[in-house]
C-alpha cells in the first residue's frame, strides 16, 4: 500500500535521513554517474515529500522554501526508485507537492532538459537558456 509522507528536516528520523541520502545517491550519483555534493545545506530548511510502498521510500523530493535557493519556492532532488518507474509516481509526487504549495504564487525548478515535456504537462514553462549543472543539461522552469 502506498502512502504520502511529508516531513520537515527536524521530523526526519536518523533512519529517514539515511534512506533518503542512500536513494538520492543511487539515482543521481550511481545511475546518472554524476559526481556532486548532495549534502548542500538546503535539506535542513526543506520539507521532504516521500511516497512509501510497504514502508519503503519509492519516490522522493524536497520542497525548498522561498529565499533559500530562489525568490520563489523550489522543488528539487525529485526521483523515483528504479524498481518503481513507469507507473506514474513521478507525476503523483510532483502534483502532491504542487497541492502542498498552492498558497505560493510561483514555483521554480531546475529541470533536467530531457524532462522538459514532463514538467510542461504539469504546468511549468521553460525560460532562459539551457545550461549544464553537474555536467547534465538543465533548463529553468516556472509554474505560476
Amino acid at each position: 500500500m502506498t502512502q504520502f509522507i511529508c516531513k520537515t528536516y527536524s521530523d526526519l528520523s536518523k533512519d529517514d535521513v539515511y534512506e533518503i541520502l542512500k536513494l538520492r545517491q543511487e539515482v543521481f550519483v550511481v545511475e546518472q554517474q554524476c559526481c556532486y555534493l548532495d549534502a548542500d545545506s538546503i535539506d535542513q530548511y526543506s520539507r521532504h515529500l516521500m511516497i512509501l510502498d510497504d514502508n519503503v521510500i519509492v519516490s522522493y523530493m524536497r520542497i525548498i522554501p522561498k529565499e533559500k535557493l530562489y525568490k520563489e519556492v523550489s522543488f528539487g532532488r525529485i526521483l523515483v526508485k528504479k524498481t518503481h518507474r513507469g507507473i506514474g509516481l513521478g507525476k503523483e509526487i510532483v502534483n502532491k507537492a504542487i497541492d502542498l504549495c498552492l498558497i505560493e504564487e510561483k514555483i521554480i525548478i531546475s529541470a533536467q532538459s530531457y524532462l522538459k515535456r514532463f514538467y510542461e504537462d504539469l504546468g511549468f514553462s521553460a525560460f532562459g537558456e539551457e545550461f549544464l549543472e553537474d555536467e547534465i543539461p538543465h533548463i529553468k522552469m516556472l509554474r505560476s
